[in-house]
Formats: C-alpha cells, sequence, structure tokens
C-alpha cells in the first residue's frame, strides 16, 4: 500500500497509561487491537461471542480528517485496521461496547477486509429518552429511565451524564411509543429548553410545553445536541471491504462514513435500535463521500436514524482564484467536508458552472498535473491542460475519477427523520425490492448543489423499481416536498441549458400513501413513472395542494408519466 500523507495521519505509536480511571470491565481493546497488527495477509481472526470493551485511554491516538462530521484531533481509535490485506475479523453476534469519547472502528489503506457478526455501541448514551407523563402550565414532565440513561438537574439545568463528561441539550424529536415518529405538520426537530428541576429520581419538569407543538402525554422525546464527532465505523482509502451481519445500535455521528474508498458491500445488519430505546445514529446511517467501484447493500434494517439509511455523491469544491490558465486554487465549502484528499494526480476533473450547476462535456474533462494541499481548507490544484472557457472563480469541481454504482436492494428503512435514501453519482443505481416506511421526510431523494454542502454527482442512470413506499413524508426536511424528490439546488434554472439529473426510471412500486405528493423534480431530462401502484388515505397532513406530480422550473424533458392517479 501506499504511505499515508503526512497532513492527513499521524499514528501515535505508544499507548497513553494510567488506565486507574477506567471502570470496572476488563480492558479488551488492547488484545484485540494485537490479534489485528500482528495478523498477516490472509489470517482470519475469530472471537467468541460475549461484550468486549475499548476504552479511549488504551486507545492509539490518530489524526484523520472524516467527511461530514465535526473534526477531531488526536482522535481515540478503539479498532484501527490499517495497512492489511485479506484480514477477515469474525466476533460471532458479539458487542463492541465503546467508551467515552472515541472512533470505535476505522479500515483505512486496507484491502480485502471483512468485518463479521457484531454490535456497536457505546457504554453511556449522548442523549436520553422520556416519556411524556404530564403537560401543563407551560411545563413538561418527562419520566426518564435511570436503567437506560444518566443525568442530572444541577442550577435548574438538565445535563446528560457521559464517561467523558457532561453535555447539555438544546433540541427534541418526538417518537411515538411503537415506534414510529411523531408526524409534524412542521420539521421533525423542535428546539428544547434545558431549564428544568427533577421532581423524583426519575421525573423531570421542563421548561418547555409540548403541548404547543402538538406533542401528547404517552409520546416519546429524544433530547440531544447537534455535535457530530465520530461515526460509529469509518472506511478510508478502503478497497473490497465487505461488512457482514454489522450493527450500530447508537453513534453520535454516522454509523459508516465511507471516504475515497472503492467495492464495499454490505449484507444484512444495518442500524437497529438497542432494547428499550428508539433512537440509533445521530445523521446517516450509511454515507459515502467520494468512493468509486461498487456500492452494495441488501437485507439490511435501517431504523431510527437521525437521517438517510444511505447517502451516496461527491464532495464538489469551489473554485477559489485562478493562478494561471492551468492553475486554481479550490476550497472546501462546508466546515464538516474539508481535509480528506478529493483529487490526487493523474486523475479528471469535472468543470461544474456554480449558477446553473451544469457540467460540462466529457471532451471537456480536466485532468489533474499536481494536488497540493495548503491548509484544511484548501487545495491547489495544476492542470495538464488550460481550464475551458467560461470556468472561473464561483464555479466549482468534481473528481470525475471517482464515481461509484450503487445496488441498493431487499433493504428496509423505518422511523427516520430527514429521507430514506439519497443518490447523487453518474453511475448506475438501482433501488429494487426495499421498503420504506414512515421516514419522517422523503422516501427517496436525488439531489445536488454547489453551494451548502457541496455535494454533487449528476445522476444519469436511476432505476426504482419493485419497492414499497409506506407513508412517507410525515414531515417537512429540506428538500423534501414528495415521497421522491429529485431537487439538485440550482441559483439560476431560468438560465440552464442542460439538466443536472437525467435517464431516471420509477417503476411497478406500490405507494400506500396519504395525500402528498408522488413525485416532485426540477432539472431533469428524460424520466418515467409508469406502473406504479397508488392507494390513498387521510392519515396523516396532507400536502401539495392535492397535486401527485409536482413539476418545478422548467419542465422534464422527454417524460413519460402515468397521467391516472
Amino acid at each position: 500500500m501506499k504511505e499515508c500523507p503526512l497532513y492527513i495521519l499521524s499514528l501515535l505509536l505508544a499507548f497513553e497509561t494510567g488506565l486507574s480511571d477506567i471502570a470496572a470491565e476488563e480492558d479488551d481493546g488492547i488484545k484485540i487491537r494485537e490479534q489485528v497488527e500482528q495478523s498477516a495477509e490472509g489470517n482470519k481472526i475469530v472471537l467468541q461471542k460475549g461484550e468486549y470493551h475499548f476504552f479511549p485511554q488504551s486507545s492509539p491516538k490518530m489524526n484523520f480528517y472524516v467527511s461530514n462530521h465535526d473534526q477531531q484531533k488526536d482522535i481515540p481509535v478503539g479498532l484501527p485496521i490499517v495497512n492489511k490485506k485479506k484480514l477477515t475479523l469474525d466476533a460471532r453476534g458479539s458487542t463492541f461496547i465503546f467508551h467515552g469519547k472515541m472512533q470505535p472502528v476505522l479500515v483505512m489503506d486496507s484491502e480485502k477486509v471483512q468485518l463479521r457478526n457484531f454490535t456497536i455501541r457505546y457504554a453511556a448514551p449522548f442523549y436520553v429518552e422520556g416519556k411524556i407523563t404530564k403537560i401543563e402550565e407551560g411545563k413538561t414532565t418527562l419520566e426518564i429511565p435511570t436503567k437506560l440513561f444518566s443525568w442530572k438537574v444541577e442550577n435548574g439545568k438538565f445535563r446528560i451524564l457521559r464517561e467523558d463528561g457532561e453535555a447539555g441539550v438544546n433540541m427534541a424529536l418526538a417518537f411515538e411509543a411503537a415506534g414510529p415518529m411523531v408526524p409534524r405538520n412542521g420539521g421533525g426537530d423542535m428546539g428544547w429548553s434545558d431549564s428544568a428541576e427533577q421532581v423524583d429520581k426519575q421525573h423531570v419538569r421542563f421548561d418547555a410545553d409540548a403541548g404547543k407543538q402538538g406533542l401528547k402525554v404517552g409520546q416519546i422525546l429524544v433530547l440531544r445536541n447537534g455535535m457530530r464527532p465520530h461515526p460509529a465505523m469509518v472506511l478510508y482509502r478502503a478497497k473490497d471491504t465487505r461488512l457482514e451481519k454489522i450493527v450500530f445500535s447508537d453513534s453520535q455521528g454516522m454509523g459508516l462514513l465511507a471516504q475515497r474508498s472503492e467495492n464495499i458491500t454490505i449484507l444484512g445488519g444495518g442500524c437497529v435500535r438497542a432494547p428499550g430505546r428508539l433512537y440509533t445514529v445521530s445523521a446517516d446511517a450509511t454515507h459515502f463521500s467520494n468512493c468509486r467501484g461498487k456500492i452494495f447493500v441488501k437485507g439490511a434494517l435501517y431504523e431510527g436514524m437521525m437521517d438517510d439509511a444511505i447517502n451516496v455523491h461527491s464532495t464538489c469544491l469551489s473554485i477559489e482564484k485562478l493562478e494561471s490558465p492551468t492553475s486554481l486554487i479550490a476550497k472546501y465549502m462546508h466546515p464538516q467536508s474539508i481535509g480528506f484528499e478529493v483529487f490526487e494526480k493523474g486523475e479528471k476533473v469535472q468543470f461544474i458552472r456554480g449558477k446553473t450547476l451544469e457540467n460540462l462535456p466529457p471532451e471537456e474533462l480536466g485532468t489533474v498535473d499536481n494536488a497540493e494541499m495548503l491548509d484544511p481548507t484548501h487545495v491547489r490544484i495544476t492542470l495538464k491542460k488550460s481550464l475551458p472557457e467560461g470556468i472561473g472563480e464561483g464555479d466549482a469541481i468534481e473528481n470525475a475519477s471517482w464515481y461509484p454504482s450503487v445496488k441498493f436492494i431487499d433493504n428496509t428503512v423505518r422511523h427516520n427523520r430527514a429521507r430514506g435514501a439519497l443518490f447523487t453519482t453518474p453511475m448506475p443505481v438501482l433501488v429494487k425490492g426495499n421498503k420504506f416506511l414512515r421516514s419522517h421526510g422523503s422516501a427517496i431523494l436525488l439531489a445536488g448543489d454547489a453551494q451548502g454542502w457541496f455535494e454533487s454527482g449528476g445522476c444519469r442512470d436511476v432505476k426504482i423499481v419493485g419497492n414499497i413506499f409506506d407513508h412517507n413524508l410525515t414531515a417537512g426536511y429540506q428538500f423534501t416536498d414528495a415521497v421522491i424528490a429529485i431537487c439538485p439546488v440550482v441559483r439560476d434554472l431560468s438560465n440552464q441549458k442542460e439538466r443536472y439529473h437525467r435517464n431516471i426510471v420509477i417503476s411497478d412500486n406500490k405507494f400506500l400513501t396519504h395525500r402528498v405528493p408522488l413525485l416532485s423534480m426540477q432539472s431533469v431530462e428524460n424520466i418515467t413513472f409508469l406502473n406504479n401502484k397508488v392507494r390513498w388515505d387521510d392519515k396523516f397532513f396532507p400536502r401539495g395542494n392535492g397535486q401527485a406530480i409536482l413539476i418545478k422550473g422548467p419542465g422534464p424533458e422527454n417524460k413519460n408519466i402515468q397521467d391516472n392517479l
């Protein structure tokens, strides 16, 4: 394997000492890491089924950038699998329990790693769940199980207790006791006051009125904050990774974050609620940033997440300065998506017109002659030939050598916030045989932008066939105004000459839905919506003025849309 760039990785080989503050559990991480470090190519590590505890104090510290997360330094990594080839780790149904603030699992600069049969969870949750027992006089009383969550009220403020310290709360999300999120006419998240008084051992009265939010006694509130330090698992410069029955039961970031990785297979597992809990991970269940090859996901269960079950995209950079006809300074625009390498020598560059989000044709792709990181947010790109005419500051670039195809098959996505699935890649996408049950926002979103998150990669071949869409869009979220939303963010749609997404087939699906649009679209060419069965009801809030199909901006070119809805 090639050496890791020094600006990305700094692995401290010495372990910290002074473990006297570790809890009574044995530090199993030391022994498991030793087995991994000593393994040769082709080795298989098999663990006895059980609980294994990992602590930050003994874990090696690493520095690397993680897309779509709050950036950290000196990251304790509980299970680093680095520079390994053909390694298999089978935990036979074990649970890996991580203590404090740390990165649980990292697979980096490795090939053909197989991880099987384990659940990742944290010893102390970073949120609390409480049942509404009383709403009166502008206050809300919650019953919070002390066996599942640790908290205190001090000086009139509610605090979550964790092994790495205390944390406040500033937002809430509501679930029905049976599992789905509470339908809401507005968005899902609610601001929530941390002003509180303790009533007894398990009851807290908050200075917040759940009734004004349309909530009722018996519903469950998840109290949390917006911090996003670590995914449960990171794949970075990993090739041919296979995950079988890997479960993420909680994470203060995403479940799986893969970046700059190639060929990823996920079989079974997913985000599955721990007993007695409704919440799983704080963002996407799986997220793929600047990957390539094949992404294959089959037979997984994704529930209780704060965002998508799967999100696949490129990260585009804004052109900040032109230094010469062949040299430019590009900037990582979102603070949670910086520092990891987007371009390397010899790779192709797609140019994107910033205002209209138009991709230049294939014959105008650039080739990287050199990529130099100037700091975590800026990179100097030197091209082998001059930039195309009309491309300049304010436009964007993405890596045209790193696009993945996706097969998302026979999965269940349910009771999650935001969207069910999000795809932004020009390679073939197949979404088949899945069940999307009560996602709070759209079931599927095809997005793309050169502003905001700068997540791009215009779709060119998408097939959404044979799925069940069961009462999605029960609340409102950004870009989500239909069960299936095609919504790239285009600043100047009226002057766009080439549509952003194209060649989309939506057929042979079942829609069981309240009165919301089935499909919304803008900036799309060649779309088919046929042979879908629809059953309407009035269970939840209607949206879209009774329209089944929403067309925004200039209408789609070459459409074939069923008209008997």
